[in-house]
């Protein structure tokens, strides 16, 4: 997912929007990444913020110049629906619908706070994520001017799930398990990109050293099987339905997974 592509299409919004929409969000997949669920909770609240804000400002036809929270956030939420005749259900109703059940567990999961009663949890920062994903992708349909299959790819790219096996910072990618085999790691990390990868940034990001075996073996050997597109006159390796669903049906995904 490039953050620079989610900036073109939402160039709609001022920057003091923008931008931090874009942080909290990028902040919260990576503490995800981190297995770090309390910080998920308490990104999603901003975000949450910030998103109320663009709701609001697209019924009042200017968005504000910064965000601000709302003294009540669920009333401010549900107010916006009064509008959904004149400026659409999906900023009005469905958007600010998700964003108070998001708020509501983040306030109210010891999410940010002292309580001795439940314990932020990995079910709890999935649903923070999606989440806080699908709200993008409604903001990327509603205010993108990008052609309308460009807009879908984003939409799609945004929404792809988000693995705890591959390790992403920058431009690197790593599985967290070292024992899968390359061809494994190569699936896996063919399968979270969804789109076709370099074959050298491929094999540094699987760390494998012998350039020739990797080309000529590993690739050429998931090629022939159809469970990836080995297109050598572009250099680029993408993953076919055929490795998706190995990938998907073999467990190679979950930490702790077949081997």
């Amino acid at each position: 997912m490039s953050s620079a592509s989610i900036r073109d299409a939402l160039k709609a919004l001022p920057d003091g929007l923008k931008e931090p929409l874009l942080a909290e969000f990028e902040q919260a997949m990576d503490e995800f990444r981190a297995g770090d669920w309390e910080a998920v909770g308490v990104k999603a609240g901003k975000f949450c913020e910030i998103a109320y804000c663009i709701c609001a400002g697209h019924v009042a036809g200017k968005f504000p110049y910064t965000a601000h929270k709302p003294d009540n956030f669920p009333k401010s939420c549900n107010l916006l629906e009064e509008h959904n005749k004149t400026k659409g259900r999906g900023m009005c109703v469905q958007i600010p619908k998700i964003l108070i059940a998001l708020y509501e567990l983040r306030n109210n999961r010891a999410i940010g706070h002292v309580s001795a009663e439940v314990s932020p949890n990995h079910m709890d920062a999935e649903f923070f994520l999606r989440g806080m994903k699908w709200v993008m992708a409604e903001f990327i349909r509603q205010l993108s001017t990008l052609a309308l299959d460009d807009a879908h790819a984003l939409v799609e790219a945004v929404t792809a799930r988000t693995f705890q096996i591959v390790w992403t910072s920058g431009d690197t990618r790593r599985i967290l398990e070292p024992a899968k085999t390359v061809s494994q790691k190569v699936l896996i990390l063919l399968y979270a990109e969804g789109k076709p990868v370099d074959r050298t940034v491929l094999r540094h990001w699987v760390d494998y050293k012998n350039p020739s075996y990797f080309r000529n073996t590993v690739l050429k050997d998931l090629h022939k099987h159809a469970l990836v597109h080995f297109d050598e006159a572009k250099d680029t390796v993408e993953i076919l339905p055929p490795g998706q669903s190995q990938v998907e049906n073999s467990g190679l995904l979950l930490m702790g997974g077949k081997a």
